[in-house]
């Protein structure tokens, strides 16, 4: 029997395999990057903070 080449683009076929495809994980969306939304509660928390810096400088 001649064995037949796959391109190295392709997958070659399995022989005996009892593994069924799984179903992928749809996209989380944001909530699958948590550095993000950390990121902005930071941002938003520093911007509040100095508002009251500066109203105690400035008075």
């Amino acid at each position: 029997m001649v064995e037949r080449r796959v391109p190295p683009q392709e997958t070659p076929p399995v022989e005996a395999s009892i593994a069924e495809a799984h179903q992928e994980r749809p996209d989380g969306g944001l909530w699958e990057h948590p550095v993000v939304i950390l990121s902005l509660i930071v941002a938003c928390s520093v911007a509040f903070a100095a508002l009251f810096i500066a109203r105690v400088f400035s008075l």
